[in-house]
């Protein structure tokens, strides 16, 4: 049986399609302004028995796809995170829009989860307005601030107000590399934060999402938690292929998303 699963993320869409519990298909593609037409784009040519849809776009998606079902970006994430890691307790997940920390039971299901989605602070699209301040590449962000040689405080997390204070800072002459690495020190001191609100001491965490592709983030996560921090190797695609692992399995049974 092949079983698809598709992410409709506020920043990019991505598709996995397994086949007897191993990915056959990996896709992704920008969200742009008609995510389900984009989402279509992605699905032409494969087959597959059934389709799952997660994220922001599910509700949208499954309109036009009616004979797919939906399921919560939590229980995605924390199905295709426990398949690639089976000893995890924690995920850190930070997207284009949101960032949560989902906490797993012993069998891997849902334990307890928060979530920041009321603002762009810490995560993706902050990033992506931060890097435009500085005149950088999103993705290059990242490695040029693990080159900075001082230390430069950035006190605001919202990103209108940062990016005013990164302009700032430009016209008082600091180092692009050094204002990066500011913003890096604290978009992981927030992450650490969410995550400090459940038990860290001895857990098993991953970081998941698109900005765990973030060399910087993720090192600093590691530095301020004092613990390994494990990135899989396609940290943005987890959602989309837990998502088709769920198809495969009770869902296919007619569940629908709770």
């Amino acid at each position: 049986m092949r079983c698809a699963g598709i992410d409709l993320g506020s920043r990019t869409i991505e598709l996995v399609i397994v086949e007897d519990g191993s990915p056959v298909v990996g896709r992704q593609c920008e969200t742009g302004f008609a995510p389900v037409e984009e989402a279509e784009k992605l699905l032409a040519g494969e087959s597959y028995d059934f389709l799952l849809a997660t994220g922001y776009g599910r509700h949208l998606f499954t309109q036009t796809y009616p004979e797919s079902r939906m399921v919560t970006e939590i229980k995605a994430v924390a199905a295709g995170c426990r398949q690639l890691m089976s000893e995890v307790d924690l995920i850190l997940d930070i997207g284009g829009q949101d960032a949560k920390v989902i906490a797993l039971q012993t069998d891997g299901k849902v334990r307890k989860f928060e979530m920041n989605d009321r603002c762009a602070a810490g995560t993706g699209k902050f990033l992506e307005l931060t890097a435009m301040s500085l005149g950088l590449p999103l993705d290059r962000l990242g490695e040029e601030a693990l080159k900075a040689e001082n230390r430069v405080e950035i006190s605001s997390m919202c990103a209108v107000f940062a990016e005013s204070e990164v302009t700032s800072l430009i016209g008082r002459g600091a180092n692009r590399r050094d204002i990066a690495m500011g913003l890096h020190r604290a978009i992981a001191a927030r992450a650490v934060s969410m995550l400090k609100r459940f038990s860290v001491d001895g857990a098993n965490i991953a970081f998941v999402g698109g900005v765990a592709l973030n060399r910087c983030v993720h090192r600093l996560l590691e530095e301020q938690l004092g613990a390994r921090v494990r990135v899989p190797e396609k940290p943005q695609m987890v959602a989309a292929f837990g998502a088709a692992l769920l198809a495969s399995g009770s869902l296919t049974k007619g569940e629908n998303e709770k």
